[in-house]
């Protein structure tokens, strides 16, 4: 058995470089940024009225000011403002030359027809200035970033619509087991429902990957290995949960070997996943997890994210934030490290998810992170500060 660190350190240190495309940038949502984005012009491009107002010249304050006349946003400004002089305008509309100052339609009081005059108590340009946000040429966006709902604004805001991203990771999925039944089909006394399969496509797909599922291989090991064989002829990464144990038909590894992956580890010492297997080959990687669903969900999480999120250069670290632990925790064992389960409270504490061991899947939805206990620590005391990991 190895420890986590090492186990992270083997993944991390075998990961795959992915391809680039190009797509729509309305099509950009969760992928990662390939290239440097920069403005194609400033930001602000012109000086822009912040508010609806009127613009003027911030040395004739004091005056009564003729109105010149109206400027829209949208529109260029047809005059200048001279001295004792002043125009409405609407946000968002080109200051005109000889103004360098907005006053709010509020701050102004009708001297007579034609005339206004200020009447506001703390002089604010109002004005956003060409060019004060950003700079034609600078950066606006950075290659490795997972693009958010605020970044396709961006895009656009600089015209950047056809966008360079990593591909997405191919990820082929497979479960093993004779006791296995789908989701749809009503189980025998002795089998179960198959909830791994689906949970890691959709873990997979939540980490930018192109999901693809390939079935449940049988307790066969010629069959399990043609499955396998043409997953990993298809894919990236593959990813198979159960058959890593110790049991008989636990023959996984040898499919592996047979299918020409270099088994680089096989025993983590850590709960929930001791049996968590990698593997590469020359075409991709193999995660071999757990098939009890909670080991399972756990250790693709910890190893198979990060693991994909660095194949496509993107500039991610899992959230971890330091919070109170809401009670006190024991384990029974503390040979290996352990990742618990916890929920977030309504005052930001981390309280550990009652679950009654790996195979305990209905606990994990009121799970909102993990907390990480070292080999040898078995006791969280009650207020004591931990680091708790977003999943």
């Amino acid at each position: 058995m190895i420890l986590f660190s090492e186990a992270y350190e083997i993944v991390m240190g075998n990961c795959l470089v992915a391809d680039t495309e190009f797509v729509s940038f309305a099509d950009s949502l969760n992928r990662v940024l390939a290239e440097d984005v920069r403005a194609d012009r400033d930001i602000p491009p012109f000086n822009r009225a912040a508010v609806d107002g009127y613009a003027c010249r911030r040395s004739d304050l004091d005056k009564t000011l003729a109105v010149k006349g109206l400027i829209k946003a949208g529109e260029a400004p047809l005059f200048k403002i001279e001295e004792g002089e002043c125009c409405k305008i609407m946000t968002g509309a080109i200051v005109p030359e000889g103004a360098d100052f907005v006053f709010m339609v509020e701050d102004s009081q009708e001297a007579e027809p034609g005339k206004v005059r200020y009447t506001g108590k703390t002089p604010k340009n109002n004005i956003s200035f060409r060019g004060e946000d950003i700079r034609q040429g600078d950066i606006v966006l950075k290659k490795g970033r997972i693009i958010r709902p605020q970044d396709i604004a961006v895009l656009a805001s600089v015209g950047h619509v056809i966008v360079e991203v990593s591909c997405k990771p191919l990820v082929g999925v497979i479960s093993t087991g004779d006791e296995l039944v789908e989701p749809d089909e009503k189980p025998e006394p002795a089998e179960i429902r198959n909830s791994n399969a689906w949970q890691l496509l959709a873990q997979a797909e939540r980490a930018g990957g192109k999901p693809k599922y390939y079935g449940i291989a049988p307790d066969d090991e010629d069959v399990t290995y043609e499955m396998v064989s043409g997953a990993i002829a298809e894919n990236d990464i593959v990813i198979l949960t159960g058959g890593v144990s110790m049991g008989d038909y636990d023959f996984v590894q040898d499919v592996l070997k047979r299918a020409g992956v270099k088994i680089l580890f096989d025993k983590v010492r850590v709960q929930p996943g001791k049996p968590t297997t990698f593997g590469t080959h020359q075409g991709g990687v193999v995660f071999a997890l757990p098939g009890n669903p909670v080991s399972c969900f756990v250790q693709f999480e910890v190893l198979v994210k990060p693991f994909m999120y660095k194949m496509c250069g993107a500039d991610w670290k899992p959230a971890v934030h330091p919070m109170k632990l809401a009670a006190k925790y024991e384990r029974k064992s503390a040979e290996r490290a352990a990742w618990v389960p916890v929920r977030i409270t309504d005052d930001f504490r981390a309280e550990p998810v009652e679950y009654h061991g790996s195979a305990h899947i209905t606990a994990m939805p009121y799970a909102n992170g993990l907390l990480f206990m070292e080999p040898g620590q078995k006791i969280i005391e009650k207020d004591e500060t931990v680091m708790v990991r977003f999943i």
